[in-house]
C-alpha cells in the first residue's frame, strides 16, 4: 500500500483502487496528512471498510454505524446517539480493533459506567445506563450483520440498568384538579395540561396539534405530527412509531374546553399552525410552578401520560384498549410499562368467579 509526498503541499497523500458496493472498480485519493503513517492508516482502514473486514478499529465501525443511521433516523435521535458514543463508548474502545473486544472487556466498562460519580456524588440513573449499553450492543450487532463479527459480546455479557425508571409516579384525580385550580387563568397552559391528563397523548404529540387536529363533531383528536426543537430549530416530525398516528376519543367537557380556547383565538388558526407555540421547557415550567401552589405532589410532564394509563385502568380497560390510546406499538409495552398498577384486580376478578360459582349451585 504505497503513499506518497506532495511537494508542493508538504504533506502525504494516498492513492489506491478498491471494488465500490456495485462491484465496480473505483480510485480513491485522499490528501492532507501530516505523515506517512496516517496516510498508510487511512487507506488500510477504508479498504477494511469496503472489503466487510471486521478487525478494523471499533472507532471506524461506530462511524459506519452512524453514517447508516443519518438517513433512517430523526435529527433529534441521531444527535442523541451520536453523543452517547462520543462520549460514553468510543473514550474506551476507540482504538481496539472490533474483533478482538471480548466479553470481558465489556464487563470492565459496564464497571466503570457503575462506578462513575458527577459532580454532586451520584450515579447515572438506570435508565442512562441502559441506553448507553443499548448503544455499545447496537454498533457491534450492525458489525455482525455487515462486517462479519461472529458474536456480540455486549449481549454476552449482559444489560445494565433498566428501561424504565423504578419508580412510577403519577396523579389521581382529585390531584389533577387540585393542581388545576391553583394553575391560574391562563388559556395555553390550562388547556395543555387538561389534553395531556384526559387523553394522555405525549408532549411532542401536544406540542405539534393544529386546530385541524380536531373533529369537534365527532369528539376525536388526530395525532399525526410530533414537535421537537433541535439547534434552535422548531421541527414538526413524523410520530414515534406507526401506531402512534391514532384518533383519540375526547369526552364532552374537553371538546367544550377546546372550542372555548378556539373562540378566544385572537386571529382565526391558520390550517397546520401550532395552536401551543411554546417549549418543553415552558411545560415543565409551569407544571412546577403549579405543583408548588397547589401543594402536590411534583411529578414530571411526562408523568401525566402515567397518570392518564392509571385512570384508564382504574375504569377496568383492557390493555388492548390502553395501547391504542396512547400509541404503543406492541401490547407487550404497555403491560411491561403498567403490569404493576393491576394486582388489585387479581382479588377483583377471584370475587366475580366465587359470585359466578354460587350463582350456578
Amino acid at each position: 500500500m504505497p503513499v506518497y509526498k506532495s511537494k508542493t503541499r508538504n504533506s502525504w497523500y494516498c492513492s489506491f483502487y478498491y471494488t465500490d458496493w456495485t462491484g465496480r472498480k473505483r480510485r480513491k485519493k485522499k490528501e492532507g496528512f501530516a505523515s506517512r503513517k496516517e496516510a498508510k492508516k487511512y487507506e488500510a482502514e477504508f479498504l477494511m471498510q469496503h472489503e466487510g473486514r471486521c478487525d478494523m478499529t471499533f472507532e471506524t465501525l461506530a462511524n459506519l454505524y452512524l453514517d447508516d443511521c443519518r438517513s433512517r433516523c430523526k435529527p433529534t435521535s441521531l444527535y442523541e446517539k451520536d453523543y452517547l458514543i462520543r462520549s460514553k463508548i468510543l473514550p474506551y474502545f476507540r482504538h481496539m480493533a472490533v474483533n478482538e473486544i471480548k466479553v470481558s472487556t465489556v464487563r470492565f466498562w459496564q464497571n466503570e459506567l457503575l462506578s462513575h460519580r458527577g459532580r454532586t456524588g451520584k450515579p447515572y440513573s438506570d435508565t442512562y445506563l441502559k441506553s448507553i449499553h443499548v448503544q455499545l450492543s447496537a454498533i457491534l450487532n450492525y458489525g455482525m450483520r455487515y462486517y462479519g463479527l461472529s458474536s456480540n459480546p455486549a449481549a454476552l455479557c449482559g444489560s445494565i440498568g433498566h428501561k424504565k425508571a423504578s419508580v412510577m409516579n403519577f396523579w389521581t384525580v382529585n390531584e389533577f384538579r387540585q393542581f388545576l385550580r391553583f394553575l391560574g387563568p391562563e388559556p395555553v397552559p390550562r388547556l395543555m395540561f387538561q389534553l395531556l391528563f384526559w387523553t394522555g397523548i405525549r408532549s411532542g404529540e401536544l406540542l405539534a396539534l393544529a386546530a385541524d387536529n380536531f373533529d369537534l363533531d365527532r369528539k376525536l383528536l388526530h395525532i399525526t405530527r410530533n414537535y421537537s426543537r433541535f439547534q434552535g430549530e422548531d421541527l414538526l416530525l413524523a410520530p414515534k412509531t406507526a401506531k402512534s398516528v391514532r384518533a383519540v376519543a375526547l369526552p364532552e367537557f374537553l371538546c367544550c374546553e377546546i372550542r372555548k380556547y378556539l373562540h378566544g383565538l385572537s386571529a382565526p388558526a391558520c390550517r397546520g399552525e401550532r395552536l401551543f407555540p411554546v417549549s418543553k421547557y415552558y411545560l415543565s415550567k409551569k407544571l412546577k410552578e403549579g405543583c408548588a401552589k397547589a401543594g402536590v405532589k411534583e411529578i414530571r410532564v411526562h408523568d401525566l401520560r402515567h397518570s392518564h394509563a392509571s385512570l384508564l385502568i382504574e375504569l377496568g380497560c383492557s390493555p388492548l384498549l390502553i395501547a391504542e390510546r396512547l400509541g404503543h406499538e406492541k401490547i407487550e409495552t404497555t403491560l411491561q410499562t403498567y403490569s404493576h398498577l393491576y394486582p388489585d384486580k387479581q382479588s377483583d376478578l377471584a370475587l366475580q368467579l366465587e359470585c359466578i360459582y354460587h350463582s350456578t349451585i
